[in-house]
């Protein structure tokens, strides 16, 4: 097994963000909810963070399948937010997803959400255990978390065949971050340690395909 290769934490480039902003990533984010909805049959709606929001297609999504919902969406690179902004502003749901940029270890409260999302952000982060500290401290006691991520391959080989399989015709750039992605993706077994670290053992992990983990629980 090849060794985690740290890539930068925020996706600062206007031309990187546009890129991802633009890729079909909607197959993968309508699974999110749809797997979301199917984890948590009994979820009703409430305050909901989504922590590494992107452009925003996720919130949107959920928004749109949780009408009763309020969604804080946050992520700290400032060319994402304003991608969001106009995202949100044309699905017409300004009045009910709140946009912040800012890290994740900055969002104030406690026990103060009804529900955690988090997609492709901790692949980004030097210190994962910051971020399922920062999680349980943030949600509701009983509440729902769903986190996915990406799977770190064996080899670099093995990460450029499944760049070569899943995004042959994307832009060099969105290529180049996919590849970099499957480097510092975490491995089943990182995440699994993660987790029984921060005594959360309520979250299960469960490997979805050959590049994606997704983790689900609540959070005592």
């Amino acid at each position: 097994m090849m060794d985690r290769v740290l890539e930068p934490e925020l996706m600062e480039d206007p031309e990187q963000a546009a890129a991802y902003a633009a890729a079909d990533f909607s197959q993968e984010n309508q699974g999110f909810v749809d797997r979301f909805e199917e984890y948590f049959p009994g979820f009703s709606g409430g305050r909901v963070l989504d922590v590494g929001c992107g452009p925003a297609d996720i919130p949107i999504r959920f928004a749109m399948r949780y009408p009763s919902c309020h969604l804080t969406a946050v992520d700290a690179s400032a060319a994402m937010i304003r991608l969001a902004e106009q995202a949100v502003s044309q699905a017409g749901l300004s009045d009910r997803i709140t946009l912040q940029c800012e890290r994740f270890e900055a969002v104030p409260g406690a026990n103060v959400f009804d529900a955690v999302l988090s997609n492709s952000l901790l692949h980004h982060l030097p210190h994962p255990l910051h971020f399922w500290n920062k999680l349980r401290q943030l949600v509701k006691p009983g509440s729902p978390v769903l986190v996915m991520d990406l799977l770190r391959p064996d080899s670099p080989e093995e990460a450029q065949a499944i760049v070569n399989r899943y995004a042959s015709g994307a832009p060099a750039v969105l290529r180049r971050d996919f590849f970099n992605s499957l480097m510092a993706a975490f491995t089943e077994d990182e995440v699994t340690t993660q987790l029984a670290r921060m005594n959360l053992t309520r979250l299960l992990i469960d490997v979805i395909d050959d590049r994606h983990w997704v983790v689900g629980g609540t959070i005592y």
